[in-house]
């Protein structure tokens, strides 16, 4: 059953002037593991991708208290399709919640990335 869902759109062009802006953002919402591809930096849409991902999360959590950006990683399967590796206390928060999958669909184009998140339980 379904007991979350999330959705966040973010603005490519203003991501990026918030990166320019502050420096240390990049790692304060990103694992290492999330800004490198192939050995090389993530694309500016992909780490859009991401953030919006995270805030989809939050909301389909319902609440973000105790939820921390590096405990919700975004990762890939072998066949490229995005999920989240949830660690610590967001993983804590999911579990107290009842969830027992999370599903996560992303996309950008025209200057714009998105991300959808569906929480689901076993019973409410």
């Amino acid at each position: 059953m379904i007991v979350g869902i999330g959705v966040d759109v973010v603005d490519l062009a203003r991501f990026e002037r918030a990166l320019v802006r502050t420096p240390t953002l990049t790692d304060r919402l990103f694992a290492p593991s999330e800004q490198v591809k192939d050995g090389k930096p993530m694309p500016l849409r992909s780490l859009a991708g991401r953030f919006a991902a995270k805030e989809a999360l939050i909301k389909a959590l319902g609440d973000s208290t105790g939820v921390r950006w590096h405990d919700m990683l975004v990762v890939n399967d072998p066949l490229g399709n995005p999920a989240f590796e949830l660690q610590d206390s967001t993983r804590a928060i999911a579990e107290s919640r009842g969830i027992t999958a999370i599903h996560l669909s992303m996309s950008h184009d025209a200057g714009i990335a998105i991300a959808y998140v569906v929480a689901e339980a076993e019973r409410p």
